[in-house]
């Protein structure tokens, strides 16, 4: 079985230190620290699965097949496997609009 090495790129990387600042300033340091811990296993399963997603239907409506999810509720892991290697673009909340948050995200 290959093994593709698994990137997360800066925008993923603040998402995740978005997420557990939220998560602890509204719950708890444990749970926003088991959260993370749960979507880096999901990212790290690309590792030997990289075609395991789906390509999200607000990208598929577009025509763009390039990006994959997968979901860890009620987030949304988004990503782009290539030959050689898997890109993680961006972690986002799946209660919120896919549109807007990339608008967003852009605008960032």
């Amino acid at each position: 079985m290959s093994s593709y090495p698994v990137y997360l790129l800066p925008g993923a990387q603040q998402d995740l230190l978005e997420l557990h600042k939220y998560v602890t300033m509204h719950d708890s340091l444990r749970k926003a620290d088991g959260l993370i811990e749960n979507l880096y296993k999901v990212c790290l399963r690309l590792t030997t699965m990289p075609d395991s997603g789906r390509v999200p239907p607000e990208l598929q409506r577009i025509g763009s097949k390039d990006f994959k999810e997968i979901i860890l509720k009620p987030y949304r892991v988004i990503y782009k496997p290539t030959k050689n290697r898997v890109l993680v673009y961006c972690i986002l909340d799946g209660r919120r609009d896919l549109q807007d948050l990339l608008a967003e995200r852009l605008l960032r």
